[in-house]
C-alpha cells in the first residue's frame, strides 16, 4: 500500500516536471526564426471566429437569465433600479470571464487535445521532426498564442451581449429605455472592474491552450489515447481556470479593492 502511494506521488511529480519542461520549450520557440504567422492567423480564425456563435449565445442567455432571476428579489427591497448595475458588475468582474473560459475549455481544449493526439498516433509529428520542421513552433506555439489572444476578445464580446441580454430581460414585464439601462450599467463600472477581468481572461486563454497542447502532444500511442487526451484536456483546463480565478480574485481584492 505504501509503495503504491509512493509510486503515485512519484508519477505526479514527474508529470509536473514534464509540464514545466514543455512550458520552457514553448517559451524558447516563441522567439526562434521562422515563426509561423500564417498558422497563427489560421488558429485565431478557428479558435475565435468559429467560437463566436457559441460564446455569443452563452453570453446573451447569461445576462438574460441573471436579470430575470434578480428582478423578483430586488422588487422585495424596492431596488429594481439597481438591476442593471448589479448585472453589469457581476458579469464583467466574475461570471462572464469564468463561464466563457469554461465554455472555451470544453470546446477548444478538447479540440486541440484531440487534433494533436491524432497527429501523435498517426506519427505526423514524428514525420515533421524527420523532415526538419519544428513541430513545437508550428503546432504548439501558434495554438497557445492564439488562445491567449482570442479568449479575452471572446470574453469582451460575451460581456457586451450579456448586457444586451439583461436589457431584453428587463423589458419583459416593464419598459426600460436602452439609454437609461445602459447608462446605469456603464456608470456603475470602473476601470478596476474591467482591467483585472481582462488580465484574468488572458491567463485563462493561456491555460486552455497550454493544457490542450500538452495533453495532445504527449498522448499515448493507441487510438483510445486520442479520446483520453481530449477528455483530460477539458478536465485539467477547467480545474486550472477555477484555480487561477481564485488566485486572481484574492490578488484583486488585496491590490485593487483592499
Amino acid at each position: 500500500m505504501e509503495q503504491t502511494i509512493t509510486q503515485s506521488w512519484k508519477t505526479r511529480f514527474l508529470a509536473v516536471g514534464d509540464q514545466v519542461t514543455f512550458m520552457g520549450t514553448f517559451f524558447r520557440n516563441i522567439f526562434r526564426a521562422g515563426f509561423e504567422w500564417n498558422e497563427l492567423i489560421r488558429q485565431c480564425y478557428i479558435i475565435g471566429y468559429k467560437s463566436f456563435t457559441l460564446v455569443g449565445i452563452t453570453g446573451f442567455i447569461l445576462g438574460f437569465v441573471m436579470t430575470l432571476q434578480s428582478i423578483p428579489t430586488m422588487k422585495d427591497f424596492g431596488a429594481v433600479s439597481y438591476v442593471p448595475s448589479m448585472v453589469a458588475i457581476s458579469i464583467i468582474r466574475e461570471i462572464g470571464p469564468v463561464i466563457i473560459a469554461l465554455i472555451c475549455a470544453g470546446k477548444i481544449a478538447s479540440s486541440i487535445g484531440a487534433e494533436l493526439g491524432s497527429m501523435k498516433v498517426t506519427e505526423q509529428i514524428d514525420a515533421m521532426e524527420v523532415s526538419g520542421a519544428n513541430p513545437v513552433q508550428y503546432l504548439v506555439v501558434t495554438r497557445i498564442i492564439a488562445c491567449t489572444i482570442m479568449i479575452p476578445l471572446l470574453t469582451l464580446m460575451a460581456d457586451a451581449l450579456a448586457l444586451a441580454g439583461g436589457f431584453f430581460g428587463s423589458n419583459i414585464d416593464s419598459h426600460v429605455s436602452a439609454i437609461l439601462y445602459f447608462s446605469k450599467a456603464f456608470s456603475s463600472l470602473a476601470f478596476s472592474d474591467v482591467f483585472p477581468a481582462l488580465i484574468k481572461s488572458v491567463f485563462f486563454g493561456f491555460a486552455i491552450g497550454f493544457v490542450g497542447c500538452y495533453k495532445g502532444y504527449n498522448s499515448g500511442s493507441g487510438t483510445e489515447s486520442v479520446g483520453v487526451a481530449a477528455n483530460t484536456a477539458v478536465v485539467n483546463a477547467s480545474l486550472w481556470i477555477i484555480l487561477l480565478d481564485a488566485i486572481a480574485v484574492e490578488l484583486t481584492s488585496i491590490v485593487v479593492y483592499g
